[in-house]
């Protein structure tokens, strides 16, 4: 039998890196999944800092192109300013009506008795530049003129005199040369200043570049339109890329998987890269030879099991022979050993390895079986039963938990069994009303052949491999075998399944 376990056992896992819950929930756990996103962020910030830069680029030249701009415009409306000026007042409003029909100059000019209101423009930076420029550069050239008010405004929204007359109410030869109002319109510089007391010059133009606001935007919805479209065909190639190199490693760990639990997977397709057709050649090779391996185990396990008993039954008959009573038993008592040791090697083999087809097990079929026998064997085994149940090799876990049920009942005189359920996990617990293990040697409990010495005064027959046997089992299960003193005294032995 199995050995005593001496301390509590736990899984221990290695240590997680102490991330945020909300990082360890968004970091995908398929290869799939981490390289594409991976992928998809690092594409993000590759555009997003070439989107920055190039974006930068382009403010710095509108800025330079908007400052020469500026410059222009305010040269070409210090000459207007000074022209006008220098005219009489009776003939400036001559010289505007001949400027009209003559289609106009640069500047769209009209004559008003005070400043008239401008409703400017929502707030830009390049806009602000600009009359900024433009107001240096007229109090530079015309220092002895009085302030000027510069704002731009939209077309539609544009007033000309004091009278409330519009920008769209006027005759459209007046403004067609000067003004570009259809079909897209632009932003229009107003440039007003009192050219004597009670006579305000009212200048409008457009910037030589009409649409220098919205040249300099990096986020118009064209450019974002583009931008989007070729960020969305080089994720899907990524994707498309990931999912090619993903697949095969999906069919190699499947594979790996089912030749882990003994089934008869097909062979991998050799198609691909070169590395996974390597890999894949690799993996074939290393099946065949492990499956040869475990063939040759078992036929000299079976040889063993032949050519050992034979002359150990030979040594028996002739020890009978031996005159000196202590000295034939003590041969005995060493064959009895050996024979002990052979059919434990045996044991452990037969039961680690078992070949049989997961199926689905009723618990309180199999636990009612085990109870039943053992009580009527005389030993109490306190059970309820619970309606679970779980996908399993019938025989194989019939063993797992019938060493355990043997050990509590050997080591703990009685014994209970209880299975519940858990969010994912079937549980079976075996515990014994033992005097529980003690903290010092648990780095043992699993190994072949080792024995406390309480479990050899309790049970001097066993050979201390039924736990391994046990944890083999489960484990092939995908599961975990959990030892661990019970708070009200003796060993609880926990088997955790996948539902």
């Amino acid at each position: 039998m199995c050995s005593r376990p001496t301390s509590a056992w736990r899984m221990h896992k290695p240590p997680r890196e102490r991330l945020p819950v909300w990082l360890r929930r968004a970091w995908p756990q398929s290869l799939l999944g981490r390289l594409s996103l991976v992928m998809v962020a690092g594409l993000l910030v590759t555009q997003l800092t070439a989107s920055a830069i190039w974006a930068s680029q382009l403010r710095a030249k509108a800025q330079v192109e908007a400052q020469s701009a500026s410059l222009y415009m305010a040269n070409g409306a210090a000459g207007a300013i000074r022209y006008f000026r220098s005219l009489p007042a009776n003939y400036r409003l001559l010289q505007i009506q001949q400027l009209r029909e003559m289609g106009g100059t640069r500047f769209f000019v009209n004559l008003n008795s005070s400043y008239v209101p401008v409703r400017e423009i929502a707030p830009h930076p390049l806009a602000r530049s600009v009359i900024d420029t433009i107001g240096a550069a007229l109090k530079t050239d015309l220092p002895h003129s009085p302030s000027f008010h510069l704002a731009f405004a939209w077309p539609d929204q544009l007033v000309v005199s004091g009278d409330d007359v519009r920008l769209a109410d006027l005759p459209d030869a007046w403004v067609q040369h000067i003004l570009l109002l259809k079909p897209d319109p632009a932003p229009i510089l107003v440039i007003q200043t009192e050219i004597e007391p009670g006579n305000w010059l009212y200048m409008a133009a457009l910037m030589p570049n009409p649409y220098f606001l919205s040249g300099n935007d990096p986020l118009a919805w064209d450019r974002l339109a583009l931008q989007g479209l070729s960020l969305a065909v080089v994720l899907l190639l990524c994707l498309l890329v990931v999912r090619s190199i993903t697949r095969p490693l999906a069919a190699l760990s499947d594979a790996a998987a089912a030749f882990g639990q003994d089934e008869r997977a097909p062979p991998l397709p050799e198609t691909g890269s070169r590395e996974f057709i390597n890999t894949a050649r690799a993996f074939s090779a290393m099946r065949e030879r492990i499956q040869r391996y475990i063939e040759d185990r078992e036929r000299l396990f079976i040889s063993i099991s032949h050519d050992l008993r034979t002359p150990i039954t030979r040594l028996k008959l002739r020890s009978e022979l031996l005159d000196d009573e202590s000295l034939r038993n003590e041969f005995e008592e060493d064959l009895d050993e050996l024979d002990m040791m052979v059919k434990g090697a045996l044991q452990c083999v037969k039961d680690s390895d078992i070949h049989e087809n997961p199926a689905e097990i009723k618990l309180d079929a199999l636990l009612g079986r085990l109870v039943r026998s053992a009580q009527l064997a005389g030993h109490t085994v306190a059970w309820q039963a619970a309606g679970m149940t779980v996908r399993a090799k019938p025989l194989a876990l019939k063993r797992a938990v019938g060493n355990l049920l043997d050990n509590a009942l050997f080591y703990g005189q009685r014994a209970e069994i209880r299975t519940y359920s858990a969010p994912g996990t079937v549980t079976i617990a075996v515990r014994d009303h033992g005097p529980g293990v003690p903290e010092d040697a648990f780095a043992s409990l699993f190994d072949p052949y080792v024995r406390l010495a309480h479990g050899r005064e309790r049970n001097d027959g066993g050979m201390g491999l039924g736990l391994g046997i046990a944890r083999g089992i489960i484990e092939a299960h995908d599961g975990q075998l959990i030892l661990e003193n019970h708070p009200e005294g003796g060993l609880n032995a926990i088997i955790r399944l996948p539902a």
